[in-house]
């Protein structure tokens, strides 16, 4: 990168972040507050860019913002001792794994819901509609924190 500072939007150009999850970072304590110019516009540096591309990769391994402050806090110490480091991704391969069983559970009921109906139909016919109603809660999928709610 050429430019020593840049303004919040050519970092989330630069990034491919939104304006307002690199100020949501900042809130969080997850990016460093920027500089502000004489017009108070926010001044990120190189040191701006690197993190929010660290933060952007752990979002992407599905880590959760707690991890990823765990691991900007390692990477700040950077003398540390790495074992809870590797514990941190242990468990979140765990919850990866547990994750997968989940989503393969949730395509297996989708997949018998659609079973229900063979032909198109009038709606009040529709043995989707009819199955997602008289659906019991036992039987659905427990998706933890990722489903089972609004999207």
């Amino acid at each position: 990168m050429t430019t020593t500072t840049l303004k919040i939007g050519e970092l989330s150009a630069h990034s491919g972040c939104p304006i307002e999850t690199i100020r949501y970072y900042e809130r969080e304590g997850l990016l460093p507050l920027a500089a502000r110019s004489l017009g108070n516009y926010r001044l990120y540096g190189p040191s701006h860019v690197e993190r929010l591309q660290f933060i952007r990769h752990c979002r992407s391994l599905d880590m959760t913002l707690e991890e990823v402050r765990s691991l900007l806090q390692f990477r700040d110490l950077p003398e540390e001792n790495c074992e809870k480091i590797n514990s941190l991704l242990d468990h979140h391969i765990d919850h990866v794994a547990n994750r997968i069983t989940e989503l393969k559970a949730l395509q297996l009921q989708l997949k018998q819901l659609r079973r229900q109906c063979h032909s198109v139909q009038a709606a009040k016919d529709c043995g989707i509609l009819q199955g997602l109603a008289n659906m019991d809660d036992e039987a659905v999928v427990n998706l933890g924190s990722h489903g089972g709610g609004c999207h």
